[in-house]
């Protein structure tokens, strides 16, 4: 089945002289993404952190003493210091990239993965042992397939595993859509 284009009432058109560029606006959206980081090196991450937490109270203490030469010296130092901690974190970090499936190709692959009747029973409207690695891999936009995802889920801790499906199906309900108050 073709979806039909509609022609939208002049009248309406004609009230909101801006529509054509919202609808082609409404057109390129693109889908959500989100990212999974991780980072095994715990000690690169308390470093980040601590850098973070440094750098906001001497970025603050800048702010708040802007003729303080002392306090503008350490906030360059501290800045630098952040930058240096975050490059040496980024460096270290393995970065996974989701992308929102179209919602017929979403689902659809809810409806290949129903849930057991124990499952139905917890609540469930799919299947996450037979649909985790699938979805990962269909969102996935680096090249992770089935089978990767499949003994990232077997291999890693049930946390680790967890927040791997959870990425993947995070950002299939990700909604950046806010009613306003108009």
């Amino acid at each position: 089945m073709t979806a039909r284009r509609t022609t939208p009432p002049a009248a309406a058109v004609a009230a909101d002289a801006h529509w054509e560029a919202k609808l082609a606006k409404l057109r390129a959206r693109t889908r959500p993404t989100v990212t999974l980081t991780i980072c095994d090196d715990e000690d690169l991450k308390k470093a980040a952190a601590t850098a973070r937490i440094l750098d906001q109270d001497a970025q603050n203490t800048a702010e708040q003493n802007p003729r303080d030469k002392t306090a503008q010296d350490a906030a360059r130092r501290t800045a630098a210091s952040l930058e240096t901690a975050q490059a040496a974190l980024d460096e270290a970090s393995v970065r996974l990239r989701f992308q929102a499936l179209p919602r017929t190709a979403f689902r659809e692959l809810l409806a290949a993965h129903p849930p057991t009747e124990e499952q139905v029973d917890k609540g469930y409207d799919h299947n996450p042992d037979t649909m985790a690695p699938v979805l990962i891999a269909a969102a996935s936009l680096d090249p992770l397939t089935e089978e990767d995802a499949a003994q990232f889920l077997a291999d890693w801790s049930q946390a680790e595993g967890e927040r791997l499906y959870a990425a993947a199906l995070r950002v299939q309900q990700t909604d950046r859509m806010d009613l306003g108050k108009g």
